[in-house]
């Protein structure tokens, strides 16, 4: 399967299908993590208000699905507070400024390429006339997530930080968010 997936099409596709089906292992890449609000997806949930991004993710880890989530700038102001207030449960966050890759590889057989970051105006959660015009990709081709799950695990795993040229953007390399008493 490769599906081409444009638009207001990511937030479904994504938080819809590939949520729901996911059993053990989320691993989320993006350049930008802000408080997005996730839309409930499927017939049966109309009338349900959105949920924010943190409590789709503690939704995950009640479910015992374990979630990486490699970002590069510093998470906007409400995603600290919470997480300062509350951390999700089987979630690992790590901050590197050289991530731009937008991927989410579900439980290592299903993944989202392309260009649209986890905000409401890269996925489609905003009207049609205020999100970005987005492209990218959806697939069970392992041809295709096995290099990019390997790309993500060696940065994850610290393997590009020795030879890395932005130390000076990176004093504490693979650091997780500050929960600082000033979030």
């Amino acid at each position: 399967m490769l599906r081409v997936i444009l638009n207001e099409e990511h937030l479904e596709t994504i938080f819809g299908e590939g949520l729901r089906g996911c059993r053990h292992r989320l691993f989320i890449a993006t350049a930008d993590l802000k408080d997005l609000h996730v839309p409930p997806s499927g017939t049966s949930n109309k009338g349900r208000r959105a949920r924010s991004i943190l409590r789709v993710l503690d939704e995950l880890g009640r479910r015992n699905i374990e979630t990486r989530l490699l970002h590069s700038g510093v998470p906007s102001a409400s995603v600290l507070r919470g997480l300062k207030a509350h951390r999700p449960e089987n979630v690992v966050m790590r901050r590197c400024p050289r991530i731009h890759t937008k991927a989410v590889i579900v439980d290592g057989r299903r993944m989202y390429l392309g260009s649209a970051n986890r905000a409401g105006a890269g996925l489609g959660a905003k009207s049609p006339r205020r999100r970005n015009f987005e492209a990218g990709i959806w697939t069970d081709d392992l041809s295709l997530i096995d290099p990019v799950a390997d790309m993500l695990e060696g940065i994850w795993s610290g393997r590009e930080c020795p030879d890395c040229g932005r130390r000076d953007y990176c004093p504490v390399p693979l650091e997780e968010p500050k929960l600082s008493a000033a979030c």
